[in-house]
């Protein structure tokens, strides 16, 4: 997911985006330890998206 599209979002999105994303790094960082994973590339991306979703909630929290 792309950071423009990121800050289209609401504060409410992004946070719901957010749980999202941690529960499916959870889910893969297991799958990754059982060798269940399909894609390691998978892994990187949503660890990315929500450092992406952070960096932007963070950068809100500051302007205000």
């Amino acid at each position: 997911m792309r950071a423009s599209e990121l800050r289209e979002l609401n504060d409410q999105e992004l946070t719901s985006k957010e749980e999202e994303l941690s529960e499916s790094l959870v889910l893969l960082r297991l799958r990754h330890r059982t060798n269940q994973l399909e894609s390691p590339a998978r892994l990187r991306q949503t660890r990315r998206d929500l450092a992406r979703v952070k960096t932007i909630r963070q950068q809100r929290l500051a302007a205000k």
